[in-house]
């Protein structure tokens, strides 16, 4: 059993906190908002309070925010987890983040005598609760293999892609089809209801048919009933779509579908859906065809 830490709480870092507390690992833990914490602290989480306290207390040290900016806040200054890193020790950032940025911090944990992998996952709320996460891993091969088996206990699907910065840039290229597939999903679903057929039927059909990804299986019945808190907000997910166009853009790849539904979610920004679910893409598109919700 491994001493680690955890920067980030949210809907996914909390989540991941849980199984590696049921897994037998002691956890000290740090979220900007210490009350969003307080489920874990009960559950046996050890309170750090600063990311630099988390790292000095544990031998991995694990983050989870929501964007290239937060990973420098977290990781910069006198109480960042850089200054808590040291030989020996492993940093692992599960974030989406710029993969240029990702490789600098890599870059600086190395200076500190410590070792980084970026290490996204692939998968929603449930997908975790039922340990069926993915998760991709890059950075030195050797530190990977050190770090695997607690890796398995967060999702049992990993796998190593090659040099920091190949994982973040890996997930970008998996997150750009979850939007890209919602719409489309919606686009059917609408298409059968204004023709006559029940939207409930609609659904049921498409997710036993071939276009059922698994992220249309468990995203697809939100066009029903959207949940209560978003798994995967519209603000998260076109921050995923900028950072693939932008990829794009310096790599020479076009992406036609992921620019067209980019702007589809900045339609849902507009109609005051950036807090919700990405699914909602759903109900902009409804709203536009003279449709009401079916809950």
């Amino acid at each position: 059993m491994a001493d680690i830490g955890f920067v980030g709480l949210g809907v996914m870092g909390g989540r991941m906190v849980v199984r590696l507390l049921a897994a037998g690992h002691a956890v000290t833990g740090y979220n900007r908002t210490r009350a969003k914490a307080a489920w874990l602290i009960e559950r046996g989480m050890r309170w750090a309070d600063s990311a630099r306290e988390v790292a000095q207390a544990a031998g991995v040290t694990f983050s989870m925010v929501t964007d290239t900016a937060a990973l420098q806040g977290i990781t910069s200054g006198p109480d960042g987890l850089l200054a808590g890193l040291g030989p020996g020790k492993i940093y692992v950032d599960m974030s989406t983040v710029a993969p240029a940025v990702s490789r600098e911090v890599a870059a600086a944990v190395r200076e500190r005598g410590a070792q980084m992998l970026d290490a996204p996952v692939s998968g929603s709320v449930s997908t975790l609760e039922e340990g069926k996460l993915s998760i991709m891993a890059a950075g030195d091969q050797e530190t990977f293999e050190r770090v695997r088996p607690i890796l398995e206990a967060i999702g049992p699907k990993v796998t190593y892609v090659g040099p920091n910065g190949r994982a973040v840039l890996m997930k970008i290229a998996t997150n750009l089809s979850l939007a890209v597939q919602m719409l489309a999903f919606s686009e059917g679903v609408l298409l059968a209801e204004r023709g006559g057929i029940t939207r409930a039927t609609a659904v049921e059909v498409l997710l036993n048919s071939v276009i059922a990804s698994p992220m249309v299986r468990y995203r697809g019945p939100f066009v029903l009933r959207m949940p209560e808190e978003a798994w995967f907000d519209v603000g998260m997910m076109q921050k995923d779509m900028t950072l693939a166009l932008d990829l794009g853009r310096e790599l020479s790849v076009p992406l036609p579908a992921t620019s067209a539904t980019n702007q589809w979610l900045t339609a849902a920004r507009g109609m005051g859906f950036g807090d919700r679910d990405f699914a909602v893409l759903f109900e902009v598109l409804s709203t536009m065809a003279g449709m009401r919700r079916a809950s």
